[in-house]
């Protein structure tokens, strides 16, 4: 059962974010992008969104902008539809490995929303939807987390 977003006032004033989007499942993933972005405006924070060729693509930017310094979280967005063969697995599984391993080595939050989803309409409930959206429940985890690294 889809959990609705919650309405929070995370505010991280001055605090910077990096979106990696995916082009790849664009009508899901701009939802997404469009949702983060109005919920991190919403809590102080600047903004940069790099648009990547697909979810594969999405770790090595990740990498280049962790270890950079410059950003309090980074967030992918992703949308990986399973077909018939099981390439969609190894890509999320690939990704997944790739961007916990990015945050660990780096000490930056990376917010990890590149969905393995087993077709449209679970694409739809998760990243259309106003009250379901996982760009929103991104961005929220994002300006939590900045909070969090700037107390410790």
């Amino acid at each position: 059962m889809l959990t609705a977003n919650k309405k929070t006032k995370q505010r991280a004033a001055g605090a910077a974010f990096a979106i990696i989007a995916s082009q790849y499942n664009a009508r899901y993933v701009d939802a997404m992008l469009r949702a983060a972005k109005r919920e991190l405006v919403r809590g102080g924070a600047k903004v940069t969104v790099i648009r990547v060729p697909g979810a594969y693509e999405i770790p090595v930017v990740t990498a280049r902008l962790a270890r950079g310094g410059k950003y309090s979280g980074l967030i992918c967005l992703g949308v990986i539809l399973r077909g018939a063969t099981t390439h969609a697995q190894h890509i999320g599984e690939a990704v997944s490995n790739a961007l916990v391993q990015i945050q660990v080595t780096y000490e930056v939050p990376v917010i990890h929303e590149v969905l393995l989803l087993e077709n449209a309409r679970q694409a739809e409930e998760r990243c259309l939807s106003r009250t379901h959206n996982r760009g929103t429940e991104a961005a929220q985890t994002a300006l939590a987390m900045a909070l969090v690294m700037r107390s410790l």
